[in-house]
C-alpha cells in the first residue's frame, strides 16, 4: 500500500547538495531518512551536472512508495531534465508530480513539513514555493 503522504525529490547538479538537503529537510520534518525524501544529483559520470536517468529512477521508485511527488530542483537546467524525467512517466502517474518553483534549501524544509502532516501536492507546492519569502534578517 502507498503512502498518502506527498513525496519529495530534491535535485541538485550536485550529489552531495542533494543528499545534504534530503538530511536537513528529513531531520526537520521528524520523516525517516529515505522514507519519503529522496535525494538526486551529478551527472551519470558522477561529476557535477544533472541527469534524466537519476530522477526518472527515483521518481519511478518512489511512485511505488507515495501517490505524489514535488521535485524540488536547483538550477534552471535541473527544472528541465525534471520535466523531461517525467515525460517518461506512463501517462496516469504524470499528473502525480509537480516540480516546484521554490528555492531548493527552504523550500524541501518546508516541503518536507507539509508532506509529513498530510497536505496534498497542490498544498506543498504552494508552501514550498512560498518559502521564498522566509526572512533571515529583518535587520
Amino acid at each position: 500500500m502507498r503512502d498518502k503522504r506527498v513525496g519529495i525529490l530534491v535535485v541538485s547538479h550536485s550529489e552531495d547538495a542533494a543528499r545534504g538537503i534530503r538530511d536537513i529537510a528529513a531531520s526537520m520534518s521528524g520523516t525517516k531518512d529515505g522514507a519519503l525524501i529522496a535525494g538526486v544529483g551529478g551527472n551519470d559520470a558522477g561529476g557535477l551536472g544533472v541527469s534524466v536517468e537519476k530522477i526518472f529512477d527515483a521518481l519511478a521508485e518512489m511512485l511505488t512508495k507515495t501517490e505524489s511527488v514535488l521535485i524540488i530542483p536547483d538550477l534552471g537546467s535541473s527544472v528541465l531534465s525534471s520535466r523531461s524525467a517525467v515525460e517518461l512517466l506512463p501517462p496516469e502517474q504524470v499528473s502525480s508530480v509537480m516540480i516546484a518553483d521554490a528555492p531548493i534549501l527552504e523550500g524541501a524544509m518546508v516541503a518536507a513539513v507539509e508532506a509529513s502532516v498530510g497536505r496534498d501536492l497542490a498544498q506543498v507546492a504552494d508552501s514550498a514555493s512560498k518559502a521564498r519569502d522566509l526572512r533571515k534578517n529583518e535587520h
